[in-house]
């Protein structure tokens, strides 16, 4: 619930790195956090800017994986104060109870360490920041890419905490999407209709359950911020800000608070996008107004580096976009045991495991279950977000991309386990997409089976051919006892 014990225990555990040597914002931060995404190097907290006031501090890679292997997800983790071997069940079960809780709503507060430094009008400046330029691609600097916005319907009943991206615009403005199918669209239409500018704030270095809250698909009209309550088991301490009214969190590193312009919009982009291209164009979006910037002492901007897989697009979002999807598939009485988003699909894949007793028993064909899936995943605001579903039975652990890739190479079918949905609406920003598909924002979905015939009857395939399934249980334990006797490290390299 708090950015900066969050990053102090990252410290403490190894997981981070405390920079301190003068490192550039303009290319240098992006390059190194990308070379940590790639290599499963600790997160790299830069101290030292060549640009920006001194004491303004940026993390790179908050969410990125972890080494070694059993601790894979600990950043992940540590975002829901979980322990640092979390695996990704245990991620999603805890998630998916939140949502089934009883929200608990944030609790104000009159002060809190984002108070320590304020300034609003003729001295708001956004330079002051060191705002990265993150790829030699990119259009500009972004200056949110792991915050979130947080928007209030005109009727005062929904407050909405979303993640998005926003690029410097002006030493008081900047610029980025807010989709008509986003909450924060979707709230921003209605002040616009009513011919009012949107009151806004964004929040960056936010207590760690919150910015995970505010990339989850939850349904239209939930508020983020009784849902981090019930799932921390803490109502979230929030300020009123003074020039809008919004509820922001006490302790978060940096808070802007401004509107959202209802009618002037400005190029935004080109961006490295979490798919893991850039294309050489740039969109006309929104215009953000920054009226007031409060932030701690030495504050701390959180960085993402969106591109190949897996980073924060990948780890968190997907990772919230598994729990509401599992709970969805669950909930609609098909035979489903898990989901996951693949990271290293870069959030457009989601794997669905089947229970094949189950599934036998329902007499369902390949078809009549595609058609199930598609029916329920797809009209929801998380289907919205992932073009493909790829199903296979129980199984495979749909959490080990070797065990998917060896599934998708043996028993997908070519020509008969591929369903497609042209009419589903999606998210416009995967790379596939025809013009016409990115216009109408319909088609590019589909489901693949992953499964064998004999698994709609309720047999196997035959034996696993590996180390848990070739041997006895006794042979496998002496394995595991002699395994360093043997010569090898707990890691299995001699």
């Amino acid at each position: 619930m708090n950015f900066r014990d969050f990053v102090e225990e990252l410290l403490a555990s190894g997981d981070a790195v405390d920079i301190r040597r003068s490192v550039d914002p303009h290319l240098e931060v992006g390059a190194v956090t990308r070379r940590v995404y790639e290599t499963r190097s600790p997160a790299p907290l830069f101290a030292n800017l060549s640009a920006g006031e001194p004491g303004f501090r940026l993390l790179g890679a908050p969410a990125g994986m972890s080494r070694p292997e059993a601790e894979a997800y600990g950043r992940i983790a540590a975002h829901l104060d979980l322990s640092r071997d979390t695996k990704p069940r245990a991620l999603l079960e805890k998630l998916i109870e939140a949502m089934h809780s009883e929200p608990l709503s944030p609790r104000v507060v009159e002060d809190g360490p984002c108070l320590e430094n304020v300034v609003q009008g003729a001295d708001v400046d956004l330079e002051r920041f060191p705002v990265p330029l993150l790829h030699e691609q990119d259009g500009g600097r972004y200056f949110g890419t792991y915050g979130f916005h947080v928007v209030r319907t005109p009727d005062g009943e929904w407050t909405s905490w979303s993640v998005a991206r926003t690029m410097l615009h002006g030493r008081n403005t900047l610029v980025g999407p807010a989709m008509p199918q986003q909450h924060i669209g979707m709230i921003h239409t209605m002040w616009r209709d009513r011919g009012l500018r949107t009151p806004w704030a964004m929040v960056l270095g936010a207590p760690p359950a919150a910015l995970a809250a505010a990339g989850m698909p939850l349904p239209a009209h939930v508020s983020e911020d009784g849902y981090v309550g019930a799932l921390t088991g803490d109502p979230v301490e929030v300020i009123r800000t003074d020039l809008t009214g919004l509820q922001v969190p006490a302790n978060a590193e940096i808070v802007l608070e401004g509107w959202i312009d209802p009618h002037d919009t400005a190029p935004e982009g080109p961006m490295g996008e979490y798919h893991g291209y850039s294309f050489a164009h740039s969109k006309r979006q929104p215009v953000f107004h920054v009226e007031k910037i409060m932030h701690r002492n030495d504050p701390i901007l959180p960085v993402c580096v969106a591109g190949l897989p897996p980073e924060e697009n990948h780890t968190i979002w997907g990772t919230m976009i598994s729990a509401t999807s599992l709970d969805l598939l669950r909930s609609s009485g098909l035979p489903v045991t898990m989901a996951w988003c693949s990271y290293e699909a870069a959030t457009c894949w989601i794997v669905v495991a089947i229970d094949v007793e189950r599934l036998a028993a329902s007499t369902m064909t390949e078809r009549e279950l595609a058609d199930a899936v598609s029916e329920v995943f797809f009209g929801s605001h998380a289907g919205w977000l992932i073009p493909k579903v790829v199903l296979v039975a129980d199984d495979i652990d749909i959490t080990d991309i070797n065990q998917v890739t060896w599934a998708m190479a043996t028993r997908y079918h070519p020509g008969t386990g591929e369903y497609l949905y042209p009419e589903a609406p999606g998210i416009p920003m995967v790379p596939y997409l025809s013009e016409a598909e990115v216009r109408t924002g319909r088609g590019g979905k589909a489901v693949l089976s992953c499964l064998l015939p004999c698994q709609f009857e309720g047999r196997a395939p035959g034996t696993t051919a590996s180390f848990h399934g070739s041997y006895p249980a006794q042979v496998r334990q002496q394995v595991l006892a002699n395994w360093t006797s043997y010569g090898f490290s707990d890691s299995g390299s001699r």
